[in-house]
């Protein structure tokens, strides 16, 4: 996978892309040289990012997913907002790589299910309803894969009683995020 980072914040790669030719070329070279999806995001998830509205999310990423669609890459739109992730999928838009597993959005779920898309679910616990990106400690006790683990069984259970396929369920165990040590 591929990231391009429509955002002036993100650790990465913040700014570079910001401009919808700069995204889509990026894009279409990441699939060149061999990525099978390319992720496009909207808003940042760094430590300390301050979030962004769903109209601005939106209008940053869609022309970006048309852009790579058009070229025929496999994309994936990076988002923890159902209206932000419906608008990408009627751009295009292959999968919902969602960081915050369901829980920004409850609407999410039926969005997905509706699409019939894969969903990439992510683990991330956050204290602050993920206002403040990557940033923060969970407390996990002496098992962080079993409490890993758990949080995932849940988060499927929740999805597939939304409608989520089975086999259209991906889960992340979100390294980077709201883990240390």
């Amino acid at each position: 996978m591929g990231v391009v980072n429509v955002t002036a914040d993100s650790f990465s790669d913040g700014g570079r892309y910001l401009d919808v030719d700069a995204a889509v070329a990026h894009g279409r070279w990441l699939a060149d040289e061999g990525a099978d999806v390319v992720d496009v995001g909207g808003e940042s998830t760094r430590p300390g990012a301050t979030r962004v509205d769903a109209v601005t999310e939106a209008k940053r990423v869609v022309p970006v997913v048309r852009g790579l669609v058009d070229a025929g890459v496999t994309v994936s739109v990076d988002t923890m907002r159902a209206p932000v992730a419906e608008a990408a999928l009627a751009a295009g838009a292959d999968i919902v790589n969602d960081v915050s597993g369901g829980l920004a959005d409850p609407d999410m779920a039926r969005v997905v299910a509706e699409a019939g898309c894969p969903w990439i679910l992510m683990h991330w616990v956050s204290d602050d309803r993920f206002a403040g990106g990557a940033g923060g400690r969970a407390e996990y006790g002496d098992d962080v894969v079993g409490a890993v683990r758990d949080h995932h069984a849940r988060r499927a259970d929740a999805a597939l009683a939304a409608g989520v396929a089975e086999e259209a369920i991906v889960l992340d165990p979100g390294l980077g995020f709201a883990k240390d040590g």
